[in-house]
């Protein structure tokens, strides 16, 4: 037995690709027009609820401000992090690996267990008993990051995608208009790569050469 699965792995390094691509050719979009808004419209400067630094070219795809070509990286990268995403979430359901090592207990949610466990990660101590591969907060986290930051990016980047607003205009609706759709694009993209700095941080404080090692070859189980 593996300790990652094929269909595990081959999702990560995918995704990880992606979400690069995605993000520093975000940053160059973003540079086109930094504030964010609430609602269907939004220009002026005193409409904005947030002005967003301008990023530089080292931070971004290409490395000198061209929307067209950060719009043609963004796409290139959308559609495989979008495919894999749904692959991954069949996968997952198919293999029994939601079940068996994502979904949280109700034990698991009572607060001197979600306190144990943050002291033991405090401690950088990741092992626990059960039959799942993850303790709560590990579960926790990658069951907010697929179920919602990352579905979240794909229906919002769809929302504000000129080409596809016609085709499904209830979508901007639901989200309350192309402004709020493009402002929380922008929340969910930050909001995954501040669990994106997370995740490195605690791989390269524990085990890094084992755990990288693990998602390429499977690892033992």
């Amino acid at each position: 037995m593996k300790k990652h699965a094929l269909s595990t792995r081959l999702w990560h390094w995918i995704n990880f690709i992606s979400l690069v691509i995605l993000f520093m050719s975000g940053l160059n979009i973003s540079n086109g027009h930094r504030r964010l808004y609430w609602g269907d419209y939004g220009f002026a400067a005193a409409d904005a609820w947030l002005t967003v630094p301008r990023f530089p070219g080292w931070m971004t795809i290409p490395d000198y401000y061209s929307l067209a070509q950060a719009r043609d990286w963004h796409i290139l990268a959308a559609w495989p992090f979008a495919l894999a995403l749904l692959f991954m979430w069949i996968a997952m359901l198919v293999n029994r690996h939601f079940w068996r090592d994502l979904r949280t207990t109700r034990r698991e949610w009572s607060a001197s267990a979600i306190w144990e466990d943050i002291v033991q990660h405090v401690k950088l101590n990741f092992e626990h008993d059960g039959e799942s591969k993850f303790n709560f907060l590990q579960k926790l986290s990658y069951g907010v990051v697929l179920g919602i930051f990352l579905p979240m990016m794909v229906f919002t980047g769809l929302a504000i995608s000129p080409g596809f607003e016609p085709a499904a205009p209830w979508l901007v609706d639901i989200l309350g208009g192309r402004q709020s759709a493009r402002s929380l694009h922008f929340i969910f993209a930050f909001a995954t790569f501040a669990f994106f700095v997370v995740h490195i941080a605690l791989v390269l404080l524990n085990k890094p050469v084992r755990h990288v090692w693990d998602m390429i070859s499977g690892g033992k189980a």
